[in-house]
């Protein structure tokens, strides 16, 4: 493939992602659902903001762009976990497997699930709480494959399974995620990346948790089940256009430079830049800086926006190839209220 055919690649993908997605329109703020889908359980790119679309690679990419499975040594195996909002007990559970295949193709598969922890169980009766607990039960699969052309040009689709549910009362949805990422420059260290995430079916909700009783039509002096319907939701869609440049300074020091822009269609839009600094590829610093447009007003200001930092200690576990490896992972995103998000994970690259 010639640079002509790259760019043509990269132009369609931006223009089929522009056609569906509806940019930043706070009008429709807080319509979607499904918001499991906007978080992210892995620590390497939580401690850039998740604004790593250009060059976010493995197991990770799947909560990003999925074209950066493949830029991986062989395989990639992850785990990551997250205290969201700390104070609140909601924590998060990610686990992935990234393996090429072929000439430059890789698959992928990960899942994600939320613990809310035991939640009391009341009734009008019974305000302060019946003896009892449950708790929500959120998760998503993923199943994804991108092909890397050349070491050039990476093109991912991946496919989605969202699910939610209580004991009597459950909603399933299918998603989509396409991305893009370019590289180029005398080192590769100028990367381009595109990546249009969660547009699918919308959702509803429906089980025996929505049935009531009501006394029967025309005077009857029994009563019936009524099935009531929910209103449907759609997914929450996004675009993330994204580039980063690496300074190598000698042969073992790299200072990443990056920006990120997010087209959300039920939110404001956002933007924000990083640095992420490596010695020997064996010890990474990095932080992040993420505004939202509109949130001047304190009262909608979403829960992130602000700083995030994250740090990484990747050991070789071979002399012969350095590409095999173990890696533990820690990030921190600031929050407007309660007291941050932490992640960490390890990883194993083989």
């Amino acid at each position: 493939m010639n640079k002509l055919i790259y760019f043509i690649l990269a132009f369609a993908m931006v223009c089929a992602a522009a056609a569906p997605a509806s940019a930043g329109n706070p009008d429709r703020q807080g319509e979607a659902g499904a918001g499991q889908l906007l978080l992210n359980p892995y620590p390497r790119s939580a401690g850039l903001h998740t604004m790593t679309t250009s060059f976010v690679s493995g197991v990770e990419a799947m909560h990003l762009n999925v074209a950066g499975i493949g830029r991986i040594n062989k395989t990639e195996v992850q785990f990551g976990h997250a205290l969201y909002l700390q104070g609140t007990d909601i924590r998060l559970n990610g686990a992935g497997v990234a393996q090429r295949v072929g000439k430059g193709g890789a698959i992928a598969v990960s899942l994600m699930s939320i613990d809310f922890g035991d939640i009391r169980v009341t009734t009008v009766d019974q305000p302060e709480g019946t003896g009892t607990t449950f708790s929500p039960n959120f998760f998503n699969i993923g199943f994804g494959y991108s092909q890397t052309f050349e070491n050039k040009v990476s093109v991912g689709v991946l496919f989605r399974g969202v699910s939610e549910s209580i004991q009597d009362v459950n909603s399933f949805g299918f998603a989509i995620d396409a991305g893009v990422q370019y590289v180029t420059g005398p080192q590769d260290n100028f990367k381009f990346g595109i990546s249009l995430r969660n547009i699918g079916s919308r959702m509803a909700y429906g089980g025996q948790g929505l049935s009531t009783q009501g006394p029967a039509p025309n005077g009857g002096t029994y009563e019936l089940t009524y099935a009531q319907r929910s209103a449907d939701f759609e997914l929450p869609s996004m675009l993330n256009i994204g580039l980063s440049y690496d300074f190598l300074i000698g042969e073992k020091h790299r200072l990443t430079a990056l920006g990120n822009f997010t087209s959300n269609s039920f939110s404001q839009d956002q933007v924000g830049g990083g640095l992420e600094y490596s010695l020997s590829d064996m010890f990474m610093l990095r932080g992040a800086y993420r505004y939202e447009f509109g949130s001047d007003n304190e009262v909608e200001q979403p829960i992130y926006t602000g700083l995030s930092a994250g740090a990484s200690v990747s050991v070789p576990l071979s002399r012969e190839n350095k590409d095999v490896r173990f890696s533990i992972d820690y990030a921190y995103r600031n929050t407007k209220i309660w007291d941050g998000t932490h992640n960490i994970g390890i990883r194993f690259n083989i």
